[in-house]
């Protein structure tokens, strides 16, 4: 159980990281020369965003399915 809570926090981290490096390569650079690199590694940094949040997803989605994890959720009233 205590892994899954450090995995997620590195998942986290990582999509984090990733959305910075993306908001990084949009605002570095001039327009005009390098222009199409600045938009690649933009792009190449979203991508790693949404990959790493939807292998987040379906990491969190299976290990309930596997019985690692377990809700709390709020009690029953």
């Amino acid at each position: 159980m205590s892994r899954m809570k450090y995995l997620v926090a590195v998942a986290f981290v990582g999509i984090i990281g990733s959305l910075a490096a993306a908001l990084v390569a949009m605002m570095k650079g001039d327009s005009s020369s390098g222009d199409t690199q600045r938009s690649r590694r933009m792009a190449r940094a979203l991508t790693v965003r949404i990959g790493l949040s939807i292998l987040l997803f379906v990491l969190i989605i299976l290990s309930h399915w596997m019985g690692w994890i377990q809700p709390t959720g709020l009690p029953g009233y």
